[in-house]
């Protein structure tokens, strides 16, 4: 999450990047962006054996940044999705569409090999529906990266519980703008249900992990940044219950 724009903006970052940096002698680590460069470095690997004409990869849910950028020259052909049309145009991309991923109104011109739906999961009303087209989406041997909030974490789960009202008045502290800070569900937020979820929709190949992320997510101000620091390390001998879920689906 970026530092909430305005003035004093690049202290906040810097300070809380000085936090951050406590976090591995403490043992809260792996970072989910370090495991997200792994997982979707050896999915785009994989892709690029097995097709000749180049990899082709979508981004579902994609908002103002990708981790996808990253791997950008490697990717043939990078397609983004989400439910509002961006302020700014994402340079990043080949193609962008405005398609609401719990429905089945849309489909592509042709299938993706890798699909990233990042911190996406735990906004779908119907959840169900969305894994079911990322299944339809992706060639038979492509690759579903998800990561998503992890309900069986007390603070997690306490802030989805939090009514509407006090949510809105919360997200703005720990989110860049009101662009990022869309309705919260939850409906499929946990590693089990995460699992039969993806199973249902036609997924063989499901492998889940769990990493600490409350910390870095929350780290932009000092009570926040401790708060998440707090939920971090009761949960570190406890892979279950850890902030995050990151889920790995052919």
């Amino acid at each position: 999450m970026a530092a909430v724009p305005g003035s004093g903006s690049d202290s906040t970052l810097e300070k809380s990047m000085r936090r951050h940096e406590l976090l591995p002698r403490l043992g809260v680590e792996p970072t989910i962006g370090g495991r997200l460069r792994i997982v979707l470095g050896d999915a785009i690997r994989r892709a690029e054996r097995s097709t000749p004409g180049g990899v082709r990869v979508l981004d579902a849910g994609c908002g103002r940044k990708s981790p996808l950028v990253r791997f950008r020259p490697r990717i043939a052909e990078l397609t983004a999705v989400d439910i509002h049309q961006p302020e700014l145009p994402l340079a990043w991309v080949d193609e962008f569409a405005v398609v609401d991923l719990c429905r089945r109104a849309w489909a592509p011109r042709q299938p993706f090999d890798v699909i990233l739906s990042n911190f996406t999961l735990e906004h779908f009303v119907e959840p169900d529906i969305a894994l079911s087209n990322f299944r339809q989406w992706l060639r038979p041997d492509g690759t579903l990266v998800v990561t998503t909030v992890n309900r069986r974490h007390p603070f997690v789960d306490a802030y989805l519980r939090l009514p509407d009202r006090a949510r809105r008045r919360l997200q703005p502290v720990l989110k860049a703008s009101h662009e990022d800070a869309h309705p919260l569900v939850g409906a499929c937020n946990e590693p089990r249900a995460v699992r039969a979820a993806l199973l249902a929709a036609g997924f063989q190949d499901v492998r889940i992990e769990t990493v600490p992320n409350l910390a870095r997510a929350w780290g932009r101000h000092r009570v926040t940044f401790a708060l998440g620091l707090i939920g971090d390390l009761l949960t570190r001998s406890m892979p279950a219950r850890r902030s995050t879920i990151l889920a790995l689906a052919r």
